[in-house]
């Protein structure tokens, strides 16, 4: 029926009206792959690896080869592959990848070099293939078996197997009043933005995963949709899967797998890498939404000081600025930032502060009226300054699309942290605009008049590269940091993020766990939530419980909104204050091995906070853990995530895992029941790996290089070689990209009661080195007869030490029955 009103107010055409592109009509052989005429229409086939392809299909017979700004790699020589046609259909063949293009009518299918699908469109009654467009839109359609899972989608509620709901890709400010409406989303039920299932959120990542089990395991395929329009995805319908877009050129890129590590190493190959972090990110951050004062940020400060609270960077939300006027300062409360954070310094802290997007419009705004001058702001079709309302009241936005226009925010942004400022946080940058709806906001490239729907899902994308330029040209050789809550497929590349205004409840708590891990199977290994949650207040049960969960996820920061009671660790009484301490000082230990992960990350692409599917794909229980994940590769985490909770049930995958605080040892493949008291969160380690711990109680990173790190090895039941790595350096400048660090590669042995640890050492060193020696230690395992390469060495407690300053070594033991 035509004109229904919520057909009107989604914008989402009955699929009948989708019309499929036809028959092949010729065929060309390029130098990448294949061009066919499809139509009206073309369709382009480009091989980058053997196991990954670009298709893509034309709008008006033009190819567009930059439809967003995700993908930032060099294209490879083109591998080898074959092209053959019969009557049917032509196949291109990588050896990796097999794609069936059917001629009459168009359709697609792909399979590995093992016959296994990769994909298969849904064809209609008629023989059509899975792509049908209709006016700017497109649909795909393929087949799904009833038991396959679907994972990934960027930042999502609900399980992290997408398996049986619909989403939407259309970045939203959660929280924001009447945000359905003012979006021009529909749900038939709307939820509030507190809901833990509410959808869409704040990042829009169009990559997923689809994973089939079978008798010689599971097989997993992944999708990238270059495309940074409103998407609906339907992961609902038992037999096929579609997902469609509001705009745009279909362009996909195909990852063959079958692995999901082979994926995400690909996809990031694609979109890009997170760069080396500073260490001082990795630490404890405070943050809160108020209006401080340089005299009451300095007494925060030392107030983490006197309680001895690790703690390493401190924040400054809108309070700080004249008016919310971006790139200002309240010279009441901030008479000289520069003397503020010298100040900080000499308590080892840094100070981050918030940069929206929005500009107060108001003549006399220096900002307002350099951007208004020179043509930088988002205009309407109608050739005026768009408006929305934000903080300072009136506002208009950066067109980040126009390469001047992110040039002079990152001129703005050297200049802002050249006062000291170490870090920049991106908010609002959805672009959120109140009660304002977003579509008339039009931006300008390369002098076309674009749509807001073209550039809505990727404007914090691109506010994120001007702002990393603007702090590489303040300081070139630095580490930059950058914290976004908006964000789109490469964002990792530029910027961590966190997930939003969370609020302290149980359950925002328990769904911020497969969240975190839908975003680290997404490219994006830097994230976090809010601790103990940001609106409401938490018991003091749930602000232990979520400080504990938090101190082992990738980005650690507290944060609660204006108006409710203070949530810093000594907030809720010393009972709360000891274990919140006892729960950072933990992470304080592990830094070693989380700076460790965080560089593998950097140059693999695999998440940090990792589900236990990426390690272990082949068992169904470790696909259907979504309440536990590995921190790093070597340590299982177990969050408690219910009120009252005193002992927790496990899935531990195959292998040995050694309980971190009591040494008990268990064998992998089953389930376990562990006491979770109050004081400590389950924690294992992973037999088989060394987990580099620091030892010496630091409350700060700022200038600290341990003179000895103590190496835990969980020796593990099995016999066989395990991996793992410790990775040092400065921590806070380039010089690692030239040599300038050293990494130590562990390799642990294990053949029947012999074990031998062996360490291999690269990189040229650094001047900042301080490491002098190892303590070894053997948690949940008795060990004698300790040889020092060949050198009989005596053992104490349970450890030995010995000198080391970054040569190789190998150390020996007999395990004791």
């Amino acid at each position: 029926m035509l004109g229904r009103p919520d057909r009107e107010r989604t914008g989402m055409e009955a699929a009948s009206w989708f019309s499929p592109l036809g028959d092949v009509v010729s065929v060309e052989k390029t130098g990448r792959g294949i061009l066919l005429g499809v139509g009206e229409e073309k369709f382009r086939v480009d091989v980058l690896r053997p196991d990954l392809l670009r298709l893509k299909i034309s709008q008006a017979g033009r190819f567009d080869e930059t439809p967003t700004f995700a993908a930032s790699f060099h294209e490879p020589p083109p591998p080898p592959f074959r092209v053959s046609e019969t009557e049917q259909a032509i196949t291109l063949d990588t050896g990796r990848v097999r794609l069936v293009i059917t001629r009459r009518p168009f359709a697609l299918d792909a399979y590995r070099g093992d016959g296994s699908v990769i994909f298969e469109d849904a064809r209609d009654a008629a023989g059509n293939g899975g792509y049908t467009q209709l006016n700017d839109a497109f649909v795909v359609s393929r087949k799904i078996a009833p038991h396959d899972a679907i994972y990934g989608l960027g930042e999502k509620t609900g399980h992290f197997d997408r398996r049986g709901r619909k989403f939407i890709l259309w970045n939203t400010d959660v929280l924001a009043d009447d945000v359905l409406r003012i979006n021009r989303l529909h749900e038939a039920e709307p939820l509030s933005g507190r809901s833990s299932r509410f959808d869409p959120y704040y990042t829009s990542i169009p990559f997923f995963y689809h994973c089939r089990a079978t008798a010689d395991g599971a097989k997993m395929a992944g999708f990238f949709v270059d495309n940074g329009y409103k998407a609906n995805v339907d992961f609902e319908t038992r037999h096929r899967y579609s997902y469609r877009f509001c705009g745009g050129q279909y362009t996909e890129y195909v990852f063959a797998g079958p692995s999901m590590a082979d994926i995400l190493s690909a996809y990031t190959f694609v979109t890009g890498r997170m760069a080396a972090p500073p260490i001082w990110a990795l630490g404890h951050h405070q943050c809160r939404f108020h209006d401080y004062s340089d005299e009451e940020i300095l007494a925060i400060g030392r107030t983490y000081r006197e309680r001895e609270i690790p703690c390493d960077v401190l924040w400054l939300d809108i309070g700080y600025m004249d008016g919310y006027r971006v790139f200002t300062w309240d010279k009441k409360k901030f008479p000289d930032a520069v003397e503020l954070i010298a100040k900080m310094r000499a308590q080892k802290l840094r100070l981050v502060t918030i940069i929206d997007p929005g500009v107060k419009a108001e003549p006399g705004n220096p900002v307002f009226d350099e951007g208004r001058s020179r043509n930088l702001f988002c205009k309407t079709e109608a050739g005026q300054l768009y408006v929305g309302h934000v903080w300072p009241g009136r506002t208009v936005f950066p067109d980040f699309a126009k390469p001047e226009a992110r040039a002079w925010w990152s001129s703005l942004t050297a200049r802002h942290v050249g006062s000291g400022v170490a870090g920049i946080w991106n908010d609002m940058n959805e672009p959120a605009t109140a009660d304002v709806e977003p579509f008339a906001m039009r931006f300008d490239r390369d002098g076309a008049n674009h749509s807001h729907e073209r550039y809505h899902n990727q404007y914090a994308l691109l506010m994120a590269m001007a702002t990393r330029e603007g702090l590489r040209a303040a300081q070139p050789h630095a580490r930059t940091f950058i914290l976004t809550r908006a964000g789109f497929a490469g964002i990792q590349r530029f910027a961590a993020q966190w997930l939003g205004d969370n609020c302290s409840e149980w359950d925002h708590l328990q769904m911020s766990v497969p969240m975190s891990m839908g975003m680290g199977v997404s490219g994006q290994p830097f994230i976090g939530g809010d601790i103990p949650g940001f609106r409401a207040t938490p018991t003091p049960e749930l602000a232990v419980r979520w400080t504990q969960y938090g101190a082992l996820t990738p980005f650690c920061r507290c944060h609660n909104e204006s108006g409710e009671r203070d949530q810093y660790p000594w907030s809720f009484g010393p009972g709360v204050e000891k274990l919140s301490r006892a729960a950072l000082e933990l992470r304080y230990r592990l830094l070693p091995y989380i700076y460790s992960a965080f560089m593998r990350s950097s140059e693999t692409g695999e998440p940090v906070q990792r589900p236990l599917v990426f390690d272990f794909q082949n068992d169904r229980h470790a696909r259907e853990t979504e309440d536990a994940y590995l921190f790093g590769e070597g340590l299982l985490v177990a969050p408690v995530l219910a009120p009252g909770q005193t002992a927790r049930h496990v899935y531990l995958p195959a292998g040995t895992w050694i309980d971190w605080h009591t040494g008990q040892r268990y064998a992998g493949s089953q389930y376990v029941t562990v006491p979770a008291p109050l004081d400590h969160i389950p924690l294992f380690a992973r037999g088989g790996r060394v987990v580099p711990t620091d030892a010496s109680g630091v409350k700060s990173t700022m200038d600290h290089h341990p003179a000895m790190l103590e190496l835990r090895v969980a020796v593990p039941d099995e016999d066989g070689e395990f991996y793992s790595q410790l990775h040092e350096d400065d921590g806070v400048t380039d010089a690692h990209e030239k040599g300038a660090f050293v990494r130590t590669t562990f390799c642990l042995t294990r053949h029947g009661d012999h074990g031998r640890l062996t360490a291999k050492v690269s990189g040229n060193g650094f001047p900042e080195l301080r490491r002098r020696s190892f303590r070894v230690t053997f948690p949940g395992t008795r060990v004698e007869k300790i040889e020092l390469s060949g050198g009989e060495v005596r053992g104490r407690d349970g450890y030995v030490e010995f000198d080391n300053r970054g040569e190789p070594f190998e150390l020996s033991f007999v395990i004791a029955k």
